[in-house]
């Protein structure tokens, strides 16, 4: 019973908190710089994600299969393929490092 007042009592200020920021500024513009600035954040956020997963496991550092899969991807991104070909690609790459591996 008790943890299931905290849980409700943390998904309430949660909300509250989350909803605060859009209804108290909801019909202000963010300053040019602000709005520059949150335009980059979604590449590099994506990639920081992308990188952790491919390489991180539990507490240490992968290099294995998964590598391979990004690397042939990032060759197909730089060779402005497609995205189902950048995802065949590095797909197969993936599965070759696994037979070879």
């Amino acid at each position: 019973m008790t943890a299931t007042v905290v849980l409700l009592g943390l998904f309430a200020v949660t909300y509250l908190l989350k909803a605060a920021g859009p209804v108290l500024l909801g019909n202000r513009e963010l300053p040019a710089g602000v709005q520059r600035a949150a335009a980059l954040l979604p590449a590099p956020l994506l990639a920081a994600l992308v990188v952790t997963s491919t390489v991180a496991s539990g507490t240490a550092l992968a290099v294995d299969h998964r590598v391979a899969g990004i690397a042939a991807a990032a060759v197909a991104l730089a060779l402005r393929a497609p995205f189902v070909v950048v995802v065949v690609v590095a797909a197969a790459a993936t599965a070759l490092a696994r037979l070879v591996v």
